[in-house]
């Protein structure tokens, strides 16, 4: 079993490190809201005062944080407080669960290198029920030998997990998943709208289909509450906004032209600018009613 350190416990990192905690392992946890330590806790962990604390005697880091910019001030700190780099002990893995950019990841394991860390970027996908429930799917970038250290922790908090490449290439596997995810919540919404306007049963209609080739796990998971205009977030349009600018900048990156990523950025950017980027992004749903100009039901 591990010392753990797990900095960011939101709505991700809360139960995965409960389960860390869970499942044995010495887990101190630190977020800049105190209360999100509570569920650690419960679970055997200990809350941290402060990242220097929880970090100092940590043979893992793990970070679960929503952007680039909080992942960066985490791993480089200040000139008052430091960081992870500062803090941490050489020959510590860091593990970086966050959705960042593949150069942000890219950068953090140059610098951790050079400070005697060992490094991956680890995005996961699965939302908050695959958190609590631990069935992510997590893509990992870095060394063989260094995800070969982290498997007792990614087979822990989730259900899947592989190396997709070196530094960064975890990052350019999860940009590929959100718009996948993306695409498919907007064509599963036209097909709402379709069958709807042809005075179709629609939750019929979306019942075969999801036994035939157009099967999708978001058809399993969310066509009910799709049909029925609950879009309580599982997974927020302002976190899929903010997912959908790193694929395209990453498809700039590889000088890839995506124009379907391009569309469905757009559709979930008018999401958010309409005001429903604090609901789930099957909301989409809403924007491609506006478009039909058939008012939303809820």
């Amino acid at each position: 079993m591990s010392t753990i350190a797990f900095i960011g416990l939101g709505v991700m990192g809360g139960p995965m490190a409960a389960h860390l905690a869970t499942a044995g392992h010495r887990v101190t946890g630190y977020d800049v809201v105190p209360a999100g330590a509570d569920r650690l806790v419960a679970a055997g962990g200990t809350a941290a005062a402060s990242l220097a604390e929880a970090v100092t005697e940590a043979e893992v880091v793990l970070t679960m944080l929503p952007q680039d910019e909080h992942v960066e001030a985490v791993v480089f700190g200040d000139e008052a407080t430091g960081g992870v780099l500062r803090h941490a002990r050489p020959g510590a893995l860091l593990v970086d669960f966050s959705t960042i950019r593949p150069e942000t990841s890219v950068r953090i394991a140059e610098a951790g290198r050079e400070h005697g860390l060992r490094v991956l970027d680890a995005p996961v996908s699965g939302g908050e029920r695959g958190a609590v429930d631990a069935v992510l799917s997590i893509m990992v970038g870095g060394a063989e030998e260094d995800v070969a250290a982290a498997r007792p922790i990614f087979e822990t908090v989730g259900s899947t997990y592989a190396r997709v490449g070196g530094n960064g290439a975890g990052q350019y596997v999860k940009a590929a998943n959100q718009l996948i995810v993306g695409g498919t919540y907007a064509l599963v919404a036209e097909a709402i709208v379709l069958m709807e306007a042809a005075g179709v049963d629609a939750a019929a209609g979306l019942d075969v289909i999801a036994g035939g080739l157009a099967a999708s796990r978001i058809l399993d998971l969310k066509r009910a509450s799709m049909l029925a205009r609950e879009f309580a977030p599982g997974f927020r349009i302002d976190l899929h906004h903010k997912d959908m600018g790193i694929a395209t900048a990453a498809a700039r990156s590889a000088e890839v032209s995506l124009p379907m990523t391009a569309l469905v950025a757009q559709l979930i950017a008018a999401a958010r600018a309409k005001g429903h980027g604090a609901l789930d992004h099957s909301a989409l749903l809403k924007i491609v009613e506006d478009l039909s100009g058939r008012a939303s039901a809820a």
